[in-house]
């Protein structure tokens, strides 16, 4: 269903990435480097103010580098912490409607929102209007957003840190299925706080003084 990205294997680089906001003269990220060369679920820990929003936003390019290299082949969708920042649309047909920008038919259009639903465990929410979803249930619907808009690659900035327990798992669950379905590479790169959430991860790292560490092993992780 990501047609044009299908067997895309996602792939971002960070060489030696420095960046400073305006009228700050210490970097808030410092000759970073890491790589994510293929599909998984990956998770960034660190504490406020470490930079882990800035990381995401270099990324995805809403913000340049001050110094390094960034390579990217991903096609990069955005899951934002508060999904009512995000949902612009009164019910989940029309907000999946307004992320699809190819040229297709009607019946591959109703085919392809069933199929994103159903990924993301809302099946039959199509007419579902956007007030009455929980808060997990708003999040799973931009996951959703950025699957019917063919993206490979999700940047998720700590999109539980509003929800319920429940509402945590199912999220972190619906992104483990994703990642690990082999037929279609996807990656997924988390932003958290909660220590819990590594368990879920196939690789953890920590940004810290700027710098990421390297990818680890949850059960492996330590804060430094």
């Amino acid at each position: 269903m990501r047609d044009s990205l299908e067997n895309e294997i996602p792939h971002i680089k960070f060489k030696d990435v420095s960046f400073s906001y305006p009228g700050k003269k210490e970097n808030l990220i410092f000759k970073c480097n890491f790589t994510i060369k293929k599909p998984g679920f990956w998770m960034v820990v660190g504490k406020n103010g470490s930079g882990k929003s800035t990381l995401l936003k270099l990324i995805n390019g809403i913000i340049k580098p001050k110094f390094g290299v960034i390579e990217s082949n991903a096609n990069i969708g955005m899951v934002f912490q508060n999904p009512d920042h995000q949902i612009l649309m009164p019910n989940c047909r029309s907000e999946l409607l307004l992320n699809i920008s190819q040229n297709i038919s009607q019946n591959e259009i109703n085919k392809k929102i069933e199929y994103v639903l159903e990924q993301v465990g809302l099946t039959g929410f199509e007419k579902r209007p956007v007030h009455s979803l929980s808060g997990g249930q708003k999040q799973r619907l931009t996951i959703a957003c950025v699957l019917v808009s063919n993206r490979n690659f999700i940047l998720l900035d700590e999109p539980t840190a509003l929800l319920d327990q429940t509402s945590q798992l199912k999220v972190l669950q619906t992104i483990k299925n994703l990642t690990s379905e082999n037929k279609r590479p996807l990656s997924a790169l988390w932003i958290t706080h909660r220590y819990e959430e590594l368990t879920y991860a196939d690789a953890v790292a920590e940004l810290k003084n700027g710098l990421l560490s390297g990818w680890q092993e949850p059960s492996k992780f330590q804060y430094n």
